[in-house]
């Protein structure tokens, strides 16, 4: 009797430890990347499919959930990264655009904080791109600034170290370095792993380099793009492989190889120097790619050999996309397709089915309200994005939005793009530029992606278009209401530096 009875009592102790496990917190592996354009994961298809540059990238969209339609607000670095921890847009968290002279307020309230507060250990490790002191974080290791491809140097609570390498791979040592001798195994888990790559600069590595280094890649249709159906703006922009895109810097002409193609062809042919610059650069952003993507495997090898990987929700995406040749560009900053859309994919076992694929329009003040909504927080309700959770589960709510609010202020600036928002819905895309250098102040654009997807010709001015511009600048002035944009630009243009 007594044998049965401390049986049971096993069992009952076992069957309360399984029921603990299985309600446990889940962890949250972050893995995000400077402009990493969808044309460049081989998941999203596109013209590189074939090349296999992304297997573990694509493992997780095959395990998880990829998103066909994921956004951003403001298409360039830094406000990228405080709309990340807010989940607010840039008019909302106060980092409008990349100057130094802008400073993120990092007193504000941020994600990380409230995981903090709720019993998570929270990690950033790699590339933020806000200066000042990180908040919310249990451990930080971030680079300085842009940070640096080789050799880079990162800044602690403790102060700055340098190390010797490729950063790409060094993010994925610190990281995995702080999983195994950092991290409180009796805490779940939000680590940020943040990579340098595939920013301009475009230095892969060396290992790496050399498989890319004599291989051609496809060239996009509108690599020539004459900007004949779009306005001001599309044509003066200095973003273009053709003019901005130097030989020696960004090409990196001086290497012997390069040296000897650059001679191979007529420099005075425009053409010919564009569609060998083209070339370089991809040869160099696609391994830049590959590295991340070998290193993103290194991190699920990781979560593999140390158990974790069923109660860990693995989400990638970027900062924005990239032009990589479309419309002859590089860069990102409009409101276009490869500069305004972004991947992102999701891995979380027993929750989203494998192979799931959502077309509904997601933006990334999503992300910080999603992180808390998978580890059952309550979401703070100054955040303006929503919890993709119901989608990761293969279920739209019937109030999903049927519309995006997109906002770029940095101009003058870097590569010459004007200030202009707009508003996106499924097929159609009105934008407004807008202030100086602008004709008259203000021009419009408008594309219908369902039969101009590449975004060649703006049909504004077509008659027959008059109801449906009437109906996308009521919805862009709702969602200005909606998102409380009570200014077009910052108060005060800060000083670049």
């Amino acid at each position: 009797m007594n044998s049965l009875i401390g049986l049971l009592t096993f069992l009952s102790v076992l069957g309360l430890q399984v029921g603990r496990a299985e309600v446990a917190p889940p962890n949250i592996l972050w893995i995000f990347t400077d402009d990493h354009a969808t044309q460049a994961l081989g998941a999203y298809g596109g013209r590189f499919e074939s090349l296999n540059l992304t297997p573990n990238l694509d493992r997780i969209a095959e395990e998880g959930i990829l998103f066909e339609r994921a956004y951003v607000g403001n298409s360039i670095c830094a406000p990228s990264r405080a709309t990340l921890l807010t989940g607010k847009h840039s008019h909302k968290n106060g980092k409008y655009m990349n100057w130094h002279s802008e400073r993120f307020n990092h007193d504000q309230p941020q994600f990380q904080k409230v995981f903090q507060a709720n019993g998570y250990q929270t990690a950033m490790v790699g590339k933020i791109h806000l200066a000042g002191k990180l908040q919310g974080f249990d451990y930080w290791e971030v680079l300085l600034g842009q940070g640096e491809y080789n050799d880079p140097v990162f800044k602690t609570e403790d102060g700055k170290t340098s190390y010797q390498g490729h950063s790409t791979d060094i993010i994925t040592d610190r990281a995995i370095r702080w999983f195994k001798q950092d991290r409180d195994p009796e805490k779940p888990f939000m680590a940020m792993v943040h990579f340098k790559a595939p920013h301009r600069g475009w230095v892969p590595a060396e290992r790496i380099r050399k498989r890319f280094e004599s291989r051609e890649f496809p060239e996009p249709e509108t690599l020539f793009d004459d900007y004949e159906g779009r306005g001001h703006a599309a044509r003066n922009q200095d973003m273009s492989i053709s003019e901005t895109m130097g030989t020696e810097g960004d090409g990196k002409a001086w290497r012997p190889e390069r040296q000897a193609e650059l001679l191979e062809i007529d420099q005075d042919d425009p053409e010919a120097l564009t569609r060998l610059k083209y070339q370089w650069y991809m040869r160099d952003y696609l391994a830049c790619v590959a590295g991340v993507d070998e290193n993103i495997g290194r991190l699920l090898d990781y979560l593999d050999e140390a158990f974790l990987s069923d109660n860990t929700v693995v989400i990638y995406s970027s900062d924005q996309g990239f032009y990589l040749g479309e419309h002859g560009w590089f860069d990102k900053r409009f409101m276009y397709e490869e500069s305004f859309r972004t991947p992102l994919v999701a891995r979380w076992p027993g929750v989203i089915p494998p192979g799931t694929r959502s077309t509904d329009l997601v933006q990334n003040i999503d992300n910080a309200p999603t992180f808390l909504d998978i580890a059952g927080i309550e979401v703070p309700v100054d955040m303006q994005g929503v919890s993709l959770v119901p989608l990761m589960k293969g279920e739209t709510p019937e109030d999903w939005r049927e519309s995006l609010y997109y906002h770029y202020y940095e101009y003058p600036g870097v590569h010459n793009v004007r200030r202009h928002e707009g508003v996106a819905t499924q097929r159609y895309k009105l934008i407004r530029y807008y202030g100086e250098d602008v004709p008259n102040g203000e021009e419009w654009e408008l594309f219908d992606l369902e039969l101009d997807p590449d975004e060649l010709t703006s049909v504004y001015d077509v008659p027959a278009n008059k109801e449906i511009i009437n109906e996308l600048k009521v919805e862009l002035q709702r969602l200005r209401d909606h998102y409380e944009v009570v200014d077009e630009s910052p108060k005060e243009k800060p000083r670049r530096s």
